[in-house]
């Protein structure tokens, strides 16, 4: 037998091919994929895009959901609990929930016939999205959860989760559960924000593979806004204001940290970028459609542009490399 192949068989001697580790941050890519989705389909009332283009883009994002559901699971509930225990790995785990309500709320609006089914999933994955996220708050407070392990990616399961669930609910009109889905997102932003911040104003710099979840800060006030547009008919008052002149802010601090993604070396971990960017684009796009300030067209292909070639960018440098054989998954970001 040859030695590489004697080097993969399992410890304990069974014969069988040890899988490949798959941690859930790779949950980020379909994430990132579903975010570009809704860019796309922000952009059909301002630019009259096609659907079809927003509608291959999710069916791309559903496949990458599944194939990644399908081989993060077969790894056995032993494994996901593990990772939901983990201080770090665990905030991701409910991404692949979040993406699953995106890819649903899309799904509703596609067609008439859809809509119910759209409807029920939407329920069932923002249910799984408050279940594990209210499970990580409690294993947070409970566990022992050393400061330096914290990372913008804690934002994910109940914040992201929280207010991309309104936005979804909205959109298939269960506006008491979208109200609700919201004040859980705007909680626990407030409630979060300030250790994270606490860790990043006064702890070491992240280690290298947690440097791109910075990209995450920016989150929550794109998706905020977001929400609330959702919420309220696209309602421009102080509340929009307000979460829109926030979201420049980080936006602005995104530029401070452009030397620091410079120096990293291509993983995985970018996926973390494309969400989080993804969702500003479909807020500005928001703000542009509902505003309607002159040049709105140019600013709104600028927009569209820009987004669909960064993310491109990363989804080519991604097969790229394991292609080549240079992708890397790491246990541990």
């Amino acid at each position: 037998m040859p030695a590489q192949r004697a080097a993969a068989l399992d410890d304990a001697g069974q014969g069988k091919l040890r899988r490949p580790r798959v941690p859930p941050t790779l949950f980020t890519v379909a994430l990132g994929l579903a975010g570009l989705g809704q860019v796309w389909h922000a952009a059909e009332p301002v630019l009259g895009a096609p659907t079809a283009v927003s509608d291959a883009i999710f069916a791309l994002a559903a496949a990458a959901w599944l194939a990644l559901v399908a081989v993060y699971a077969a790894q056995g509930w032993r494994q996901v609990l593990a990772d939901l225990r983990d201080p770090v790995l665990g905030a991701f785990v409910p991404a692949g929930a979040i993406t699953a309500m995106i890819l649903s709320g899309a799904l509703a609006a596609a067609a008439p016939a859809a809509f119910a089914a759209g409807r029920i999933l939407v329920v069932i994955s923002l249910a799984g999205t408050i279940v594990i996220g209210g499970w990580l708050t409690g294993q947070w407070i409970a566990g022992r959860l050393d400061q330096d392990s914290m990372h913008p990616g804690y934002f994910l399961p109940t914040v992201a989760g929280g207010l991309v669930g309104a936005t979804v609910a909205a959109g298939v009109r269960l506006p008491g559960v979208a109200e609700a889905s919201f004040g859980i997102g705007i909680g626990c932003w407030l409630l979060l924000g300030s250790p994270v911040w606490t860790r990043l104003f006064f702890r070491p710099m992240l280690p290298a593979a947690l440097v791109p979840t910075l990209a995450i800060e920016l989150a929550p006030p794109a998706v905020a806004g977001v929400a609330y547009f959702a919420l309220t008919g696209g309602a421009i008052n102080f509340a929009a204001r307000a979460l829109g002149g926030f979201c420049v802010l980080m936006a602005l601090a995104q530029l401070r940290f452009v030397p620091l993604y410079a120096r990293l070396r291509f993983s995985p971990g970018f996926w973390a970028f494309t969400f989080s960017y993804a969702a500003v684009a479909v807020d500005a796009l928001l703000w542009i459609t509902i505003a309607r300030p002159p040049g709105a067209t140019g600013y709104a292909i600028a927009t569209l542009t820009l987004i669909t070639v960064f993310i491109a960018a990363i989804g080519a440098r991604t097969v790229l490399a394991a292609i080549r054989g240079q992708l890397t998954l790491e246990d541990r970001p």
